[in-house]
C-alpha cells in the first residue's frame, strides 16, 4: 500500500499509528492496569465455564457444548485486540505494521460475524429444546453440534474475506495515523487518500446483512420460545425455561445494541471519541459479563463451577 506525499509521489507505507486514548503517560499507565485486570477476569471467567463443562459429566449436553465453544470464542475475540492496545499504553510509538493492521481487522470483525452467527445457533438450541422436546436428542444430536459450531466458525471468517480485501485496496495518504486503539472499520476508512464509497457501501452492508438476518432470526426463535413457555404450566419448569431465555437474551441486547450503533448507525463513523467507547464495550466488556450473565443464573452451572474449582 502507498500514499502521497505533498510532492504527488508515492512512498511504501509499513505501518500505521494507533493514537489511543490521547491521555498523559500517568494516565496510560492506570488504563493498563486497569484493562489488565479486566483482560484477566475475562480469561479466568470464560476458561472456568469450559473446564466446567469438560469435567461435569452431566453438562455434556448440546446447550452447554454451545456455551463451552461460545466462551472460548470470546477468548480469542478479546485477544484478537487487548494484548495490542495494552502494549500500546507502554509504548511510545504506539505503531502496528500494515500488514499486521489488516489482519487484526479481519480476525477482529471475523470473530465479531461468528458470535453472531454463535448466538442465533444458541436461539435455534434453545427453540428446540422448549418448543420441540420430545425431538431435541434426535435433532442436536453430538454429530449435529459439531456441524454447527464449525458451521459458525467457518461462516464468520468467510464473511470478512470481501471487506478484508477490499479495506486492503483502499488507498491513504497524508496520514498513516488511526484514531482508534485498534484497526476498525470507520476509523481506517477515516484517513483513506480519496472517497470510497463503493466499499463503505460493500463494507456497511455486509455489516447490515448479518446484523439484521440474525437478529430477526433470534426474535422470531424466541418469540416461538416464549409463547411455548406460557402454554406450560407455572412451576419449576417454567422458571428455569425463563432463567435460561433470560440470560440469552440480556447476551443478544448487549452484544447486537452496541454493534448495531456502531456498524448501522449513520453518524458513529464520524465520531471517533463514541466508536472507541462503543467498540470497547463489545469487545471487551460483553467478554467480561457473559461468564457472569450465564453462570449466576443457571444452577446447574453454578454447581458444575463449584466442583470444577474444588477439583483445580
Amino acid at each position: 500500500m502507498y500514499i502521497s506525499d505533498n510532492n504527488n509521489a508515492t512512498i511504501a507505507i509499513h505501518e500505521f499509528i494507533l493514537l489511543g486514548f490521547l491521555c498523559s503517560p500517568e494516565i496510560e499507565i492506570l488504563l493498563f492496569i486497569f484493562f489488565s485486570i479486566i483482560y484477566i477476569l475475562t480469561l479466568f471467567g470464560n476458561s472456568a465455564i469450559i473446564g466446567a463443562v469438560w469435567w461435569d459429566q452431566q453438562l455434556r449436553t448440546p446447550m452447554y457444548t454451545l456455551l463451552a465453544n461460545f466462551s472460548f470464542l470470546e477468548i480469542c475475540y478479546i485477544n484478537s485486540n487487548v494484548p495490542n492496545m495494552l502494549l500500546n499504553f507502554l509504548s511510545k510509538t504506539k505503531t502496528i505494521s500494515y500488514n499486521g493492521c489488516i489482519l487484526q481487522f479481519y480476525i477482529f470483525l471475523s470473530l465479531c460475524a461468528t458470535e453472531l452467527f454463535f448466538l442465533a445457533l444458541m436461539a435455534f438450541d434453545r427453540y428446540i429444546a422448549i418448543c420441540h422436546p420430545l425431538h431435541y436428542s434426535i435433532i442436536m444430536t453430538n454429530r449435529v453440534c459439531v456441524a454447527l459450531v464449525s458451521a459458525c466458525w467457518v461462516g464468520g471468517f468467510l464473511w470478512l474475506v470481501t471487506p478484508a480485501t477490499l479495506i486492503a485496496q483502499v488507498p491513504f495518504c497524508g496520514s498513516n495515523v488511526i484514531d482508534h486503539y485498534l484497526c476498525d472499520l470507520g476509523a481506517m476508512l477515516a484517513i483513506s487518500c480519496v472517497p470510497v464509497p463503493k466499499t463503505t457501501l460493500t463494507c456497511s452492508t455486509f455489516s447490515a446483512v448479518i446484523l439484521l438476518v440474525t437478529l430477526f432470526y433470534i426474535l422470531a426463535s424466541y418469540i416461538l420460545v416464549l409463547r411455548a413457555v406460557f402454554q406450560v404450566p407455572k412451576g419449576s419448569g417454567r422458571k428455569k425455561a425463563f432463567s435460561t431465555c433470560a440470560s440469552h437474551l440480556v447476551v443478544v441486547s448487549l452484544f447486537y445494541g452496541s454493534v448495531i450503533v456502531m456498524y448501522v448507525s449513520p453518524g458513529a463513523a464520524n465520531q471517533p471519541g463514541l466508536q472507541k467507547f462503543v467498540t470497547m464495550f463489545y469487545s471487551i466488556a460483553t467478554p467480561l459479563l457473559n461468564p457472569l450473565i450465564y453462570s449466576l443464573r443457571n444452577k446447574e452451572m453454578k454447581t458444575a463451577l463449584r466442583k470444577f474449582f474444588c477439583k483445580v
